[in-house]
């Protein structure tokens, strides 16, 4: 088992701090793990209730009568089948000798479980686990981790072969089966299209008109198609930096496959060599650095951004924060070069620093004034919250 550290610690800090603590993510990410490694530490009394579970849904037959005698960690897995518990886990919050803290555990973010937010505003705060990272992992994992994804039943397989049947076995439960159960009710072979299609777009910004023609839908559609794979955990997008150079920007966000195992799934690559040679391995590695240069950052949404524009000149990553600015680019080379895009782009936003993420190991190098070389496996021995 892969102990992840630092979520455990952020989860304990906020039941110390918070009635209810929503811990988010998608399906097989490790949720349910998680929780057992919090029960574990928790000092007191422990219970458990997993809502798809029969024998545990009749136990929670008359919740109300259940739940207001349990004192101690009360933790409630998939959240979203029981979206009649979000009032009463309101009240159950407001009681003065606080007897309880609830871990409540979600397979979709809080704007599709929108009762989290109306029932518990100020009683409940989120936390979202995302695949494996990198620091989590040895250092010699790092391109099986960027192959297989970082659901921990992929990375962990026994080999390429059962890794793959396991992420294909998971895209078809997610389209006939969790999407449903979240009121989501459309036909799986279309969305399969076009998540499919998205992933020939992974890393590109988003043109919803030319993916509502292909697949014969309206724009309206297709945004809403892109808002349940963003809210499900599935997609993530990331927003355009805008200076005072108007039209010549790009306005519109740039849309990724959270999870490179998914993401491979989709494109059929079936290993490493197939991946090398595959028009998206590059796009695939940006999405991949990004993920891990934001966790790093400990970046918000409100905090990481790209910058393009329409003449050609862009950044991968904007990290802004207490009116500082650090940029990323990232290269799928261990030998990075600084580009005129680099210097437009130190030029334009004012860049504190601009790292060139780059593949293998070794020290940050210098490049440029302003310029370094950081290999995705040394980013970690750089101090980056502070973005000093």
């Amino acid at each position: 088992m892969i102990q992840r550290q630092r979520h455990l610690q952020k989860v304990a800090i906020a039941l110390g701090q918070f009635p209810v603590v929503a811990l988010l993510g998608s399906r097989q990410v490790g949720k349910t793990t998680l929780a057992r490694q919090v029960a574990a530490q928790w000092d007191g009394p422990t219970h458990h209730f997993d809502l798809e579970d029969p024998d545990d849904q009749a136990r929670l037959s008359d919740a109300a009568f259940v739940l207001r005698r349990l004192s101690g960690l009360v933790v409630l897995d998939e959240i979203q089948v029981r979206p009649d518990l979000f009032p009463l886990l309101r009240v159950l919050a407001d009681r003065p000798d606080a007897p309880a803290r609830f871990l409540i555990l979600g397979s979709a973010a809080p704007e599709l479980l929108r009762n989290t937010s109306e029932s518990l505003a100020g009683r409940v705060t989120f936390h979202e686990l995302d695949g494996l990272a990198l620091d989590e992992l040895a250092p010699e994992a790092l391109d099986t981790r960027w192959l297989r994804g970082g659901f921990p039943r992929a990375f962990l397989a026994p080999d390429m072969a059962t890794s793959r049947a396991w992420r294909e076995s998971f895209i078809r439960t997610y389209l006939e089966r969790d999407l449903p159960q979240l009121g989501i009710n459309l036909p799986a072979l279309t969305l399969r299209r076009f998540w499919t299609m998205l992933a020939h777009y992974h890393a590109q910004t988003w043109n919803g008109s030319e993916l509502a023609r292909a697949l014969g839908v309206s724009d309206k559609t297709v945004s809403r198609y892109l808002d349940i794979l963003e809210g499900t955990f599935m997609t993530w997008r990331l927003r355009p930096w805008h200076t005072n150079q108007g039209k010549r920007e790009v306005k519109a966000p740039k849309v990724y496959l959270s999870d490179t195992g998914m993401l491979h799934s989709l494109l059929g690559v079936n290993g490493e060599q197939d991946l090398l040679a595959h028009p998206k391995c590059g796009a695939s590695w940006e999405g991949f650095a990004l993920r891990e240069v934001i966790r790093h950052t400990g970046a918000g949404r409100d905090e990481a951004y790209f910058w393009a524009l329409h003449s050609g000149a862009e950044l991968d990553l904007l990290i802004a924060r207490q009116g500082q600015r650090l940029g990323f680019e990232v290269k799928l080379t261990r030998s990075p070069k600084v580009t005129p895009s680099m210097r437009s782009a130190q030029e334009a936003l004012g860049l504190a620093h601009l790292y060139v993420v780059c593949h293998g190991d070794g020290p940050v190098t210098p490049l440029a004034e302003g310029i370094s070389a950081v290999p995705l496996q040394t980013l970690g021995s750089l101090d980056l919250r502070g973005l000093q």
